[in-house]
C-alpha cells in the first residue's frame, strides 16, 4: 500500500511508464488510423516520454514538484506528433497542480491528473471524443472518485485504469474513423500503457523489458483514400517566447483558420505547436511573431498514405537519426563562388552527380528523407560562398530550405522533386556565371523539360487510385502518380516505353537499382530502343534501393 509519491518514486513511475509503452509501440502503431494510416502513434508517444526519461536520468529529484517539472519540460520539447503533444499537455497540467509539493497523496495526485486533462482540453482547439482525451478524462474522473474512497494510491490508479480501459473499448463506436477501420484509439491505448507502467512502479514491480511483441489487431487501411486528407502537412514546431506572458490566442485563431488538429502546449519559456495545414510555411512565419523558432518538423501525410497504399512503410522523420553523438566538423572556408550539394540514394546516382560537378552528396530519398541537420552538415563542408542544394524529392525540399537561416553561406534550393530533374538541372549549370541568380534561373527552368518514371513494388494487397494492387505486383509511377500495376516487370517497362514514344522523348536514361542485374537492365534498354527508335537511350547503374528503375525522359 502506498499513500505518498515523492520525487524518487515519481521518477521511477515515469521510467516504468516509458518502458511499458516502448515494449508495445509497434502494436500501437498498427492501430493508428487518424488522420492518416501512417502508423506512428506508438513511436511518437514512446519517443516523447523517452525524452523525459533522458532528463530524469540526469537528475535526482528531491520532490514530486521537481520530478514532475522536469518531466513536463522534457515532454514539451520532445513531443512528436499530435499524440505526443497531448501526452505532454497531460503531464504539464499535472506538473502545475503539483507545484510546491514535496510529495503527493491520493487526493492530491488524482486532482493533478484531472488538471492535466483540463490543460489538454484547453489547448486542443477542437477536441474530438473517442480519442486519448476521452480516455484520459474518464480515467482521471474515476481517480478523483477513488481517492475520496481510499487513500491507497495503488487503488486509485487501478480504478483509473479500469475506467480507462472501458472508455478505450468504446472509442471504436465514438469515433467514425475508428469505427470504419475497426480499431480502438491508438493514443488512448498508449496512455493506458503508460499508466499501467506507473502502477507497476507503485507496486514495486521490476522495470518492464523491451522485447518482441505478439501479433496484434491492425487497422484496415484499405478503407481510406487520399481525398479524405483535407490538410496535407503535419506540422510541429517549437518557439522560444519573446516574453513569458505573451498571449498565444491570436496565433491559435490564425492557425485554426488555415488548418485543423491544432494543439498548442506552452510553459513560461516556450510553446510547441502541432497543426495540420496546407501552408506550413505560413504557420511558421506567423508563429515567429511571438518568439524565436527553435525546431520544426513537417511531414506530408498524403505521401505517407501513398506509401502505405503502395505496400511500403510510411516514411516519417521519426525514422531518422535525430541526434548525432559526434561533434560536427567546422564549416569549410569559402574557396570558390559556387558549390553544389545533391541528395540521392545509391552509389551509381551519387557518381553521376559528382561527375556533373556536385561537390557533395547526402544519402537519402524516398523512405529515408534526411534531416535538415544532415543537409546542413553537407552544406557546411562545401568550400563555397553560395551552395545550391538539389533535394531531388518533394519531401526533402522544405528540410533543405530550412538550412538558409542556419549557416553563414548563401543557400539556394533548386526545387527538384526527382533524381532525373536534379541531373538535368546539373547539366544546365554555367559554372562561370556572373551571379547566383543566373545559375538559379537556368537550373529551375530546365526542370520542366524532363519527365520522371519509376518502378517499385507492392508489399501487400491494396485498392488505390482505381487500381486493384496485389502483393508482389510491380508498380509504375510517372510524375509522382500511379501509372500502372502488373505482375510482370517487362509489361510495365513496355507500357512506359510506349508512353515515352508518344511523348516524343529524344533522350531516355534508365537508372537501374540495386535489385536489377546488368543483363536485365540492358534488356530493358533494348526494349526502349525498339519502341522509341528516334530516341537516344542510355542504361546506367543507379544502385538505388526501393526502385527497380528510375527513368528520365526528355
Amino acid at each position: 500500500m502506498k499513500e505518498q509519491i515523492n520525487g524518487a518514486l515519481f521518477k521511477q513511475m515515469i521510467l516504468h511508464g516509458a518502458a511499458a509503452i516502448t515494449a508495445q509501440k509497434q502494436a500501437i502503431n498498427d492501430l493508428n488510423v487518424f488522420p492518416v494510416p501512417d502508423g506512428d502513434t506508438g513511436t511518437n508517444m514512446s519517443m516523447t516520454i523517452g525524452a523525459a526519461v533522458m532528463e530524469l536520468n540526469r537528475t535526482t529529484p528531491a520532490s514530486i514538484d521537481q520530478a514532475a517539472s522536469v518531466t513536463a519540460s522534457a515532454l514539451l520539447r520532445g513531443a512528436r506528433g499530435n499524440s505526443g503533444v497531448i501526452l505532454s499537455l497531460l503531464f504539464r497540467g499535472l506538473s502545475k497542480s503539483l507545484k510546491g509539493q514535496e510529495s503527493a497523496g491520493a487526493q492530491v495526485f488524482a486532482a493533478a491528473m484531472q488538471e492535466g486533462v483540463s490543460s489538454a482540453y484547453k489547448a486542443v482547439m477542437k477536441p474530438a471524443e473517442g480519442t486519448v482525451l476521452t480516455v484520459s478524462r474518464l480515467a482521471a474522473k474515476r481517480a478523483v472518485e477513488a481517492a475520496a474512497e481510499n487513500s491507497d494510491l495503488e487503488f486509485v490508479l487501478e480504478s483509473a485504469l479500469q475506467e480507462g480501459r472501458e472508455a478505450l473499448s468504446q472509442t471504436i463506436d465514438m469515433n467514425p474513423v475508428l469505427k470504419k477501420a475497426g480499431v480502438v484509439d491508438a493514443g488512448g491505448k498508449g496512455y493506458l500503457l503508460i499508466l499501467e507502467g506507473m502502477l507497476a512502479a507503485l507496486r514495486g514491480e521490476p522495470l518492464p523489458e523491451v522485447s518482441g511483441e505478439t501479433e496484434k489487431p491492425k487497422a484496415d487501411f484499405d478503407v481510406f483514400t487520399a481525398e479524405e486528407i483535407t490538410f496535407a502537412f503535419d506540422t510541429v514546431f517549437i518557439v522560444r517566447k519573446s516574453a513569458p506572458d505573451v498571449s498565444l490566442e491570436p496565433l491559435r485563431t490564425y492557425l485554426n483558420s488555415i488548418g485543423d488538429s491544432l494543439v498548442i502546449g506552452e510553459d513560461d519559456e516556450a510553446f510547441k505547436v502541432h497543426v495540420h495545414t496546407n501552408i506550413p510555411g505560413n504557420a511558421l512565419t506567423e508563429a515567429q511573431k511571438y518568439g524565436t523558432l527553435e525546431l520544426a518538423k513537417i511531414e506530408n501525410m498524403r505521401t505517407q498514405y501513398e506509401d502505405v497504399a503502395a505496400g511500403k512503410k510510411a516514411q516519417s522523420v521519426d525514422d531518422l537519426e535525430m541526434e548525432e553523438e559526434t561533434v560536427p566538423p567546422a564549416p569549410a572556408a569559402p574557396e570558390k563562388k559556387y558549390g553544389f550539394l545533391s541528395v540521392c540514394a545509391g552509389d551509381g546516382l551519387a557518381a553521376v552527380f559528382q561527375d556533373l560537378g556536385a561537390d557533395g552528396v547526402v544519402s537519402g530519398g524516398q523512405t529515408m528523407n534526411p534531416s535538415t541537420e544532415s543537409i546542413l552538415a553537407g552544406v557546411e563542408q562545401i568550400p563555397a560562398e553560395t551552395v545550391f542544394i538539389l533535394p531531388n524529392n518533394g519531401n526533402i525540399i522544405m528540410a533543405a530550405q530550412q538550412c538558409a537561416g542556419l549557416t553563414e553561406k548563401n543557400v539556394v534550393v533548386i526545387p527538384t522533386k526527382t533524381v532525373p530533374q536534379g541531373i538535368t538541372a546539373m547539366m544546365n549549370v554555367d559554372f562561370d556565371a556572373p551571379d547566383p541568380q543566373a545559375i538559379t534561373s537556368a537550373m529551375t527552368d530546365s526542370i520542366s523539360t524532363v519527365v520522371t518514371a519509376q518502378i517499385t513494388y507492392a508489399a501487400r494487397d491494396s485498392d488505390f487510385d482505381g487500381f486493384a494492387i496485389k502483393e508482389g505486383d510491380y508498380l509504375a509511377l510517372e510524375e509522382g502518380k500511379l501509372f500502372g500495376t502488373d505482375g510482370s516487370l517487362e509489361t510495365l517497362l513496355e507500357k512506359l516505353a510506349a508512353d515515352a514514344s508518344e511523348r516524343g522523348a529524344s533522350f531516355i536514361s534508365l537508372y537501374f537499382g540495386a535489385d536489377v542485374s546488368e543483363e536485365d537492365a540492358n534488356a530493358a534498354g533494348a526494349l526502349f530502343e525498339r519502341l522509341c527508335p528516334g530516341a537516344e537511350v542510355a542504361v546506367l547503374s543507379g544502385g538505388q534501393p526501393v526502385y527497380y528503375y528510375i527513368i528520365s525522359m526528355e
